[in-house]
């Protein structure tokens, strides 16, 4: 297959009307289309459509994969729900960005590291990611910090410019988030480097937690939040009463630390990454020693067990250089090796060398016998 792009819609606030759905539709003969979804992939030809005015209009996702590497996320959310200023603190740079679109905030990462060399159809991964969005309306912004942990990691940013705050929780990421960064291509070791200023994620509150932090909030208020769970058109209520009990909870950040620059960052990583490098060669060279050092162990035991039986691996000899064939010749010359080493662990290499010599003069007329004797060096006593 020279070329497949993969795209997937999702809508989850809010359902595309009927008229909608035929101008999806008009977009598109063959796209799977559900009231809450268009998903299409592309062999040939192009998506007719704008996936960014898609994004404005209809969905609040989006994803899209291509077979030469390009990767691209997209998210909306309401306005109200993630603050314009937090969206932009995070998305700087050209793989992550942040807009502003009547009442929505549009969130949108990328990543264009060419061809990965395994096959990846797009499947699966918009349902595995999804629930991201509601983790950011729940204030959870590892997401957001990721995503301009991939502006450092492409270059976009100035080495002298400030890291935004690390949320809690960068060690310790969540399943979803592991595919974000999986999906998106994040450096491993530049989130361990960013992951050493964050704090654990906090555990999950019990009920009584809450209800002392609600029962504490101003009359007003309340009376704000009820009247706005009454009329109920806010889809995102629940998260956003959670956000704001979880940054109520916020531990301040520790003190004498000065804060973090791309440089900081990238230079820490990079230390970190080294210091991987050589672990795994430690490790390569370990294995590779145990191996060895069976391998030299089972040949002990393999030229032991054939000096028991040495007089019949002669008389084997005999009989594979009587078949006159290339193969049998290669086995021959195998077992002379075997011999020959023997001869040498046992005291016996002039005596090898002697049979070695006598059979050489024996089957001189075997050119391609003789050859094959004189690469192994077995003419020469091994030298």
């Amino acid at each position: 297959m020279s070329e497949y792009q993969y795209y997937d819609f999702q809508a989850i606030d809010r359902r595309p009307t009927e008229s909608e759905m035929r101008e999806l539709r008009s977009c598109s003969s063959r796209a799977t289309i559900t009231s809450s979804r268009f998903v299409n992939h592309y062999e040939w030809g192009s998506f007719k459509g704008d996936s960014s005015r898609w994004m404005e209009k209809y969905f609040d996702a989006f994803l899209y994969l291509a077979n030469w590497g390009s990767r691209e996320l997209r998210l909306r959310l309401p306005r109200r729900i993630l603050d314009s200023a937090t969206a932009k603190l995070y998305c700087r740079g050209v793989a992550a960005s942040a807009r502003i679109k009547g009442d929505f905030v549009i969130l949108d990462f990328e990543s264009q590291e060419g061809d990965d060399g395994d096959w990846d159809d797009g499947s699966g991964w918009l349902s595995t990611l999804i629930s991201l969005r509601s983790d950011l309306a729940a204030g959870d912004y590892r997401a957001l910090y990721l995503a301009w942990l991939l502006c450092v990691q492409t270059r976009t940013l100035n080495e002298d410019e400030t890291a935004p705050p690390v949320p809690d929780g960068l060690g310790d990421l969540t399943a979803p988030l592991v595919a974000f960064t999986e999906f998106l291509r994040i450096d491993r070791d530049l989130i361990m480097a960013a992951a050493s200023r964050s704090t654990e994620a906090k555990t999950s509150s019990s009920d009584q937690e809450v209800e002392r932090w609600i029962a504490a909030l101003p009359d007003a208020e309340k009376t704000d939040w009820l009247l706005r769970l009454a009329v109920g058109r806010e889809p995102h209520l629940g998260s956003e009463l959670l956000r704001r009990f979880r940054e109520s909870r916020n531990i301040p950040r520790r003190k004498g630390e000065a804060p973090r620059t791309v440089g900081d960052l990238l230079a820490a990583a990079e230390q970190l990454a080294e210091e991987r490098r050589q672990r795994e060669a430690k490790r390569a060279a370990a294995e590779l020693a145990r191996r060895e050092r069976e391998a030299a162990e089972a040949r002990e035991r393999y030229l032991g067990s054939l000096a028991k039986r040495e007089s019949g691996a002669w008389r084997e000899v005999d009989v594979l250089i009587a078949f006159k064939q290339p193969d049998k010749y290669d086995e021959a010359v195998k077992l002379l090796r075997d011999l020959q080493d023997v001869g040498l662990r046992y005291g016996k290499a002039a005596e090898v060398q002697a049979r070695l010599l006598r059979l050489a003069d024996e089957n001189s007329r075997k050119p391609s016998f003789i050859k094959r004797l004189n690469e192994a060096g077995l003419r020469r006593g091994g030298a």
